[in-house]
């Protein structure tokens, strides 16, 4: 799969995250980037950012969550595979917007 068509994938998965989730993010950009840091060469996703619950209300620069292309084709077997693996990484790395941390996610069943 080509980057243009992994970037075409970001978008329709980010179609299947509910609406109401999507319009509470505050100050966010997406990004895809080939691979993850060497030092966690499986990681599909990563939120980086100030999470709403510590922010101040001064001026900052946009939280970024980034989708780690080159683990997400190596793990799924297929676009639909993709989509769903794409979408849960994004809702993952929003939680993380939110405040939510790892241990309570996978209480959730999003870890």
């Amino acid at each position: 799969m080509s980057a243009q068509e992994f970037e075409e994938a970001v978008g329709d998965s980010l179609d299947l995250v509910p609406v109401a989730l999507m319009n509470r993010l505050d100050n966010v950009v997406f990004l895809v980037e080939d691979e993850p840091p060497p030092e966690d060469p499986d990681l599909l996703g990563v939120y980086d950012g100030i999470p709403l619950t510590e922010r101040d209300h001064g001026v900052q620069l946009p939280d970024r969550i980034v989708i780690y292309r080159g683990p997400l084709l190596r793990m799924c077997e297929d676009r639909e595979d993709l989509l769903d693996e794409i979408a849960v990484t994004v809702v993952h790395e929003i939680a993380h917007h939110f405040g939510i941390d790892d241990a309570r996610l996978h209480d959730l069943g999003w870890g």
